[in-house]
């Protein structure tokens, strides 16, 4: 029987996560350079959930980046080369979600969106905006002069309340179609992207699926269960909308992506998304130093994984005529596409 798919399940259950892997991470390493290597190198190897796609991906073997790592290990280096090494190795993964933070520093793996075009210009945002704009909470908002209405939400974690999405909609009621900026939203709280998801959704839809690890080994994963999206109870748009991307955004506005392309009468306009499709928790080193990385893998609802992003309906780049011109081109593509 298909059931509504429970976040605060999800939730509960990665808060206990984390006290099921404690014990590997402190109990059985030595806090020195090779304890601290050996902890981080076992804590990916049992409980991050994309090492057998990233192998099919692009050919990742743990194993070997072990051995190519473990040879600059020196129980004589700093703390700093120490921690250059560990981050070289987690940078492996190509995972936005994965980090190893210290007090000096933080590893991290931007390349998702630093090796792609921006697509995105605060300068050409100032001239549709205005200054005359709306704000009801993490959410800005106006209607342009062709009657569409225009929607920017920077980050999910910036809360939002039924209350102002209810006012953000009924600005926009007269409105011929309705543009969702998220451009550079590089995630934050699930439950707001979901909340807003579901001001578009009419009736209970199959957004995806999710597993979760079962055991040490790199394929010991439950078996997929569903995902569902309910309609909001609240004011609901019924009209043509459209979802602005680029390759900044990741996590839980990559999520949003993928639960409004499902939708009908919504399309996605701009670049691939970034990706980032595990929902990530936290362990620890011997050390201190904690290390955040994927442990629960996300598809979307044909059962692919959306770790490296997806594909907009229609793919769109600024163009630098248009820059020229003071003319957002993925704005202005989306405007034609709803005036049609």
């Amino acid at each position: 029987m298909k059931q509504l798919f429970s976040w605060l399940t999800l939730c509960l259950w990665l808060c206990a996560l984390p006290l099921l892997t404690a014990c590997v991470d402190e109990e059985e390493f030595d806090n020195t350079p090779q304890g601290n290597f050996e902890a981080l190198w076992k804590i990916i190897d049992e409980h991050y959930c994309f090492l057998n796609y990233k192998h099919e991906a692009y050919g990742l073997d743990w194993q070997q980046v072990y051995d190519k790592y473990r040879v600059r290990i020196d129980n004589d280096m700093s703390n700093k080369q120490l921690f250059e090494v560990l981050a070289g190795m987690l940078g492996e993964l190509r995972d936005g979600h994965v980090n190893l933070n210290a007090a000096h520093d933080m590893g991290r793996y931007w390349s998702w969106y630093e090796d792609y075009p921006t697509n995105f210009s605060d300068t050409l945002l100032r001239r549709y905006m205005g200054t005359d704009y709306q704000i009801a909470s993490g959410i800005k908002y106006k209607i342009l002069d062709d009657n569409i209405g225009y929607m920017r939400y920077e980050s999910f974690n910036d809360g939002i309340g039924e209350g102002n999405l209810d006012e953000v909609f009924k600005h926009m009621l007269l409105c011929r179609g309705l543009i969702i900026d998220i451009r550079n939203n590089s995630g934050g709280m699930l439950t707001n992207a979901e909340k807003l998801a579901a001001r578009f959704c009419h009736k209970l839809t199959l957004v995806g699926y999710y597993q979760h690890k079962t055991g040490p080994g790199h394929s010991d994963f439950s078996s997929r269960e569903e995902r569902y999206l309910a309609p909001s109870a609240n004011l609901r748009w019924n009209k043509p909308a459209v979802v602005l991307t680029n390759r900044r955004v990741f996590s839980a506005a990559n999520e949003f992506a993928v639960y409004m392309k499902t939708l009908p009468n919504v399309f996605l306009v701009g670049d691939h998304t970034g990706g980032g499709a595990g929902m990530p928790f936290n362990s620890s080193l011997p050390n201190g130093w904690s290390v955040r990385f994927s442990a629960v893998p996300m598809y979307d609802a044909q059962g692919e994984a959306c770790e490296f992003g997806i594909e907009p309906h229609y793919n769109v780049q600024q163009t630098d005529d248009d820059f020229a011109k003071g003319r957002d081109t993925i704005i202005e593509y989306a405007r034609r596409l709803l005036a049609q």
